[in-house]
């Protein structure tokens, strides 16, 4: 069976964690995704957080799955001339350089259409134009700038960052999308166009629930759904929420049987309205489904605090997946904290394929995340990550290069 992106070359010159996301989802969907990296050293995360000596480490095999590694010295002349031979084969430039960086290697836009008319260069930077476009930028920093740390955590304490990737792997995500799409208005206008996407831009389009409640909070002075309501203070700027739903649904996370000793042995509870009497009759407050002061989303608000404090005393009963089978039943909506130990065991994420099994060559058998996105049509394949310039001379064979001109390039230490 045909994969979506058949035919499409990625030039791809991302390293760390932004780029490569980008990156190895076009290569699940088929993509020929041509890793450049320096010779001898190649992406820094090869050898970051190893867990086993001289041996690529995790945080580069789970970001670089069904790509080709190539090395070349870009400052050589030489090594120049093949990076050129590239750029007019393939389709797709990628980068997350800083700011300045590809233009100074001498590859700028106009350089490259001069070369490529077709190519779409797709860029990651931390910020989009304006007073921060030359500031370095990682996940936390994206975090923190995007408004989700400002939102995130208890209203008594500092701000939070998530441990999801929502700067770097969350902006691959969106930068794939803008990848493809200008893919698609190439096979119109037969151009090429540059595509940008901001970490901080990424993550705000993550937080645009944050951003309607400050119009919210500016109108109205209050929001009724968050605990800092009734009896706390809203300030300026929308508040941090705990582990309030952020809808019109209120949820909240609550203790279930064990929580003394294991950490993660508690349950995500939604008070949704149209089950609140089959909660009521679960957790046997009956009385509530027709009491004036709970019987109503509006009437309930008020008492939050105490209604989950009533829903937990019964949760506290239950394992976590007891009181999710149960809940299930009624149609009332909830979910287990799942560890990363519980996910990684997890048989119907190994059936799906977003957790897969992956051998390599020097590190053995690995578990990665699979492709999230599932297309009927053009199934994942998860192979593992290259080696350093595994497959240079594959390449430069498919460029048109002898044995002998390739000897003697790497003679030159072009490549």
């Amino acid at each position: 069976m045909s994969k979506a992106l058949d035919g499409v070359r990625i030039l791809d010159f991302t390293h760390v964690q932004s780029g490569p996301t980008c990156t190895q989802l076009l290569a699940w969907f088929g993509a020929d995704v041509i890793k450049v990296e320096r010779a001898g050293a190649g992406d820094i995360t090869r050898e970051q957080l190893r867990d086993i000596p001289d041996v690529d480490s995790l945080y580069f095999t789970m970001l670089n799955h069904n790509k080709r590694s190539v090395t070349i010295d870009t400052k050589n002349p030489e090594g120049k001339q093949v990076l050129e031979a590239l750029i007019q084969k393939c389709d797709v430039l990628v980068e997350n350089f800083a700011p300045g960086a590809l233009d100074r290697m001498g590859f700028t836009w106009e350089r490259i259409q001069e070369l490529n008319p077709r190519m779409v260069v797709a860029s990651v930077k931390g910020f989009g134009p304006g007073p921060y476009e030359d500031c370095k930028v990682y996940e936390n920093v994206a975090q923190c700038a995007g408004g989700a740390a400002s939102t995130t955590g208890f209203d008594d304490g500092p701000p939070v960052v998530t441990g999801a990737q929502i700067g770097d792997s969350g902006t691959g995500l969106h930068l794939a999308l803008g990848i493809v799409t200008a893919l698609y208005q190439r096979t119109h206008t037969g151009r090429g166009q540059r595509v940008l996407a901001a970490m901080q831009d990424g993550v705000l389009n993550l937080c645009r629930v944050k951003l309607r409640d400050q119009q919210r909070l500016e109108r109205t002075g209050t929001m009724k759904e968050y605990p800092q309501y009734p009896n706390g203070q809203f300030g300026e700027a929308v508040p941090r929420a705990g582990n309030a739903s952020g809808g019109g649904q209120p949820g909240w996370i609550l203790k279930c049987k064990g929580w003394e000793t294991d950490p993660n042995a508690y349950i995500y509870f939604i008070t949704q309205a149209p089950v609140w009497a089959k909660i009521c009759n679960v957790i046997g407050k009956e009385e509530w489904a027709t009491d004036p002061d709970y019987a109503t989303p509006a009437a309930r608000l008020p008492h939050l605090k105490d209604i989950f404090a009533e829903i937990e005393r019964w949760t506290m009963t239950k394992t976590k997946f007891e009181a999710m089978q149960i809940l299930n039943r009624y149609d009332i909506p909830c979910g287990p904290i799942l560890s990363m130990k519980e996910i990684a065991e997890e048989p119907s994420l190994r059936k799906t394929g977003t957790i897969v099994e992956v051998d390599h060559p020097t590190r053995g058998k690995y578990l990665t995340v699979g492709n999230p996105i599932k297309l009927s049509d053009s199934p994942t394949e998860v192979t593992r990550s290259p080696l350093l310039g595994e497959h240079t001379d594959e390449v430069m064979a498919e460029l048109g290069y002898s044995p002998e001109q390739i000897s003697a390039l790497r003679t030159a230490g072009a490549i």
